[in-house]
């Protein structure tokens, strides 16, 4: 199962924290088939929606005119505990139709010029993101693009190159500034490189040293019981590990969950019989940051001398590699 052929999860570095000048809003939106209750406005920041105001629905409307940066992605919802409606706002004013009964799958949003080129790109399949920051250098659409849907495919050298295409009024921005930080990080942690070390608790809350573990071929584990496609992996990952371990194959999972209790059911339920760390700090895992982690699920696969030879292997991909290890051995 090929990374690009597969859902993700997206994940974030660290925090981000706008440098741009407030300006106040002018939103204005009619809510379908609800006529009071309440619209959150929340702000994105590290993959993560926080809700910076609310507006009482009267009579089927609302309107906000919160100071907040722009241009910036931020989020309306009915509901703070869901995903929102994403919605990027920019100094023009701008009025959103939001739908309460299909979850926004039919709610528009007019007059934002940042959020006309979103759609666009999310209508164009098989853009490539280095002509699309070409045709749009200048949008924070297109450095929320390259550090959200295209940080995790990409090498440091073509991140730079990426970097280098946007019109340099977007340095400042939270995206390009996380992306600079994520480059030094990711050529850390290439294949030839000694695996970087960390420690976090285990299941019991006692700390374990990720070198611990060396000695054996290595796959150190980002996952979380919160995301599909790391829990669809996971059975081919037990198989392999059943096959291997007894061969010097071994697994070191580490969970950006943020719910013990579902970190462990979600150990309980898929069987995973392996050490297992989180610091159950959701998107701010510190292991995730140490291997430059975008999206899970992530893997590196180390040598029994703690030098890494592979990152993000999935499925057959991953089975071959192995295959190939402890037939040679």
């Amino acid at each position: 199962m090929k990374l690009s052929l597969k859902l993700i999860a997206a994940i974030g570095l660290g925090g981000l924290s706008s440098v741009s000048a407030q300006t106040k809003l002018n939103l204005t939106g009619i809510v379908a088939h609800a006529e009071t209750g309440k619209v959150y406005l929340q702000k994105f920041s590290n993959k993560m929606f926080t809700t910076i105001d609310s507006s009482q629905i009267n009579n089927g409307k609302f309107s906000f005119a919160t100071a907040v940066e722009l241009p910036e992605l931020y989020g309306l919802t009915f509901d703070q505990n869901k995903n929102p409606l994403y919605v990027f706002l920019d100094n023009k004013a701008t009025t959103v139709n939001l739908d309460s009964v299909k979850y926004y799958r039919s709610s528009t949003v007019s007059g934002s010029v940042a959020q006309d080129l979103f759609n666009q790109y999310r209508k164009t399949k098989s853009v490539k993101i280095e002509d699309f920051i070409k045709e749009n250098p200048s949008s924070i659409v297109s450095a929320y693009v390259l550090y959200r849907e295209w940080s995790y495919r990409l090498t440091p050298a073509e991140i730079e190159q990426n970097i280098a295409n946007l019109d340099r009024t977007l340095d400042k921005t939270p995206y390009v500034q996380v992306l600079k930080g994520l480059v030094p990080v990711l050529k850390s942690v290439q294949p030839g490189n000694r695996a970087l070390d960390f420690e976090l608790p285990d299941a019991n809350g006692k700390n374990v040293k990720l070198s611990d573990h060396f000695g054996k071929y290595l796959l150190v584990d980002f996952w979380a019981s919160w995301c599909p496609p790391c829990r669809a992996e996971n059975p081919n990952v037990v198989k392999l590990f059943q096959k291997y371990k007894s061969k010097g194959f071994d697994v070191f999972g580490v969970s950006l969950d943020k719910s013990k209790e579902n970190w462990l059911k979600a150990i309980k339920d898929d069987h995973l019989d392996w050490t297992q760390v989180s610091d159950l700090q959701f998107w701010n895992s510190a292991g995730a940051k140490i291997y430059g982690v975008m999206a899970i699920p992530a893997n590196v696969l180390i040598d029994p001398n703690g030098v890494i030879i592979a990152r993000n292997l999935y499925g057959a991909d991953l089975e071959k590699k192995l295959e190939e290890i402890f037939s040679a051995k």
